[in-house]
């Protein structure tokens, strides 16, 4: 039972060393590696299109601008 469980630990080990490895592929084999950036706001190409952070947007909607104009019901 023992042995079952440590040789099940040592592959998961095992495992998860070799997925780390393929992941820090790329930044360890280029000069000034990097992961890519996936979030909207670092993509160029969302910018010029006018796509924005979710986040931002709430953030944005949430904190009232002191130039605002309160509206009359």
């Amino acid at each position: 039972m023992l042995k079952t469980i440590l040789l099940t630990a040592i592959f998961c080990v095992i495992i998860l060393a070799v997925c780390m490895l393929l992941l820090c592929i790329r930044i360890l084999l280029k000069k000034n590696g990097r992961f890519v950036k996936t979030h909207v706001s670092q993509s160029k190409a969302m910018r010029e299109r006018g796509v924005t952070c979710v986040q931002s947007q709430d953030f944005a909607a949430r904190h009232k601008s002191r130039l605002a104009v309160d509206e009359v019901k």
